[in-house]
């Protein structure tokens, strides 16, 4: 199922690049492109879910703070925040391994160039009457190397001319199928890319093998250069809630060291025991990665940056409100310096409410009957009937009660 699906395919399109530029590191990087268009979907969800992660960073910190040792709160918080924010904590790590993926179906065409190149399958005459060819004429390997049909397809002529001029009874399937053979050029910049390099570079000599030692190292130093800046560039849009730059949070960010380090030392590691032409498709997919992380990044910043312009505006807003409750209090310090204030108490408060109550009826008593022409009833002013005691009231109110001392 694999092999129809992807391996197939795969080939059939290094074929047709190979026809193109007859140069097989030219048709890995280009087939690499195509690789890149063909992700560009996944990437671009994974670039998202990780800048939109970085962007959490200060909420993150501040649990963090919050939490102190509590360790199992502080991941119960972190995924909560996560899941409001609609965010995946493993999002930007699983699309960004499918390029890892591909690797092995790749790996597959890169080694049985017979099959997926020439397009010769291992169970048909032609393919069997290369092996035994292969087998018969003398050179450092055998049919049962695994890189077998690497050496074979170098050669191809060679093995052909053999089969047809040497064996027996070939029939015409297989005169049809080795009819206009040429052998696969694995040149590029001078070196081999069907071997599998030696990684004592300093017992080689002569340039093919020392530059096939050294480009599993530049796959490795490009593969943790993509990574270093697709981190910076997504600390690039790490802010507070006011909008501007955390650069604490973005410190705080530089998380995942492992794997700056475990994933170019796997493309290393694979370098050495892989054929060379493995590691010019990682060394083409870290610097189309650089690339496409660029734009993605320019997209993606776009977006954020109006949103931080409105966290900006809102913050300058609530600090032109600030501003103004702060002239108003300095006001009032200014009017009141010694810092006495009026009894506020609560009784206090009632009472006047309560006579600045009574004196508005009044008040609207007073114009109700100014407007009907009554004048005003100022009520008795002397309801007890004593000039000296005008207030005096009650039916037992006698005046010559108490005399003044003057009158005995």
């Amino acid at each position: 199922m694999i092999d129809m699906l992807i391996q197939q395919p795969f080939g059939y399109v290094m074929e047709f690049f190979y026809n193109l530029f007859h140069n097989y590191g030219i048709a890995l990087i280009l087939f690499s492109l195509v690789i890149k268009v063909i992700l560009l979907y996944p990437s671009a969800k994974s670039k998202k879910s990780m800048m939109k992660t970085s962007r959490l960073q200060p909420k993150v910190k501040q649990i963090e703070l919050a939490c102190g040792d509590d360790k199992q709160k502080y991941q119960q918080e972190v995924n909560a925040l996560y899941k409001e924010e609609g965010v995946s904590m493993f999002g930007g790590c699983l699309w960004s391994l499918l390029p890892l993926l591909i690797l092995l179906p790749l790996y597959s065409v890169i080694r049985y160039p017979l099959e997926y190149l020439l397009h010769i399958g291992e169970d048909t005459k032609a393919f069997i009457a290369i092996k035994n060819a292969y087998d018969a004429l003398p050179h450092t390997a055998s049919s049962n190397d695994v890189y077998w049909q690497l050496s074979a397809t170098k050669d191809i002529t060679k093995y052909a001319e053999y089969v047809l001029n040497n064996m027996k009874n070939v029939g015409d399937e297989v005169r049809t199928a080795l009819a206009g053979l040429e052998n696969i050029n694995y040149s590029f910049l001078g070196i081999d890319l069907s071997v599998v390099p030696d990684w004592k570079i300093w017992t080689l000599q002569g340039w093919s093998r020392i530059g096939g030692a050294l480009i599993p190292l530049v796959s490795g130093g490009f593969n943790y250069l993509s990574m270093f800046i697709s981190q910076k560039m997504n600390n690039t849009v790490i802010r507070n809630e006011d909008g501007e730059e955390d650069k604490a949070a973005a410190k705080s960010a530089q998380t995942g060291k492992l794997m700056n380090f475990m994933m170019p030392a796997m493309s290393i590691w694979f370098g050495f025991i892989m054929p060379l032409g493995l590691s010019i498709y990682w060394i083409a997919q870290s610097v189309f990665g650089m690339i496409q992380d660029y734009f993605l990044t320019k997209h993606y910043k776009k977006v954020y940056d109006a949103e931080d312009e409105i966290k900006r505006q809102k913050a300058a807003e609530r600090a032109e409100e600030e501003a103004e409750k702060e002239r108003i209090r300095a006001a009032k310090r200014a009017a009141n310096p010694d810092g006495i204030t009026e009894n506020t108490s609560k009784k206090k408060q009632q009472l006047r409410e309560k006579q600045e109550r009574e004196a508005a009826a009044k008040e609207f008593e007073a114009k109700k009957l100014a407007e009907q022409g009554i004048a005003p009833d100022d009520g008795d002013k002397n309801p007890g009937g004593e000039e000296n005691r005008p207030y005096a009231r009650g039916r037992a109110y006698q005046a010559d009660r108490y005399r003044k001392k003057d009158e005995e």
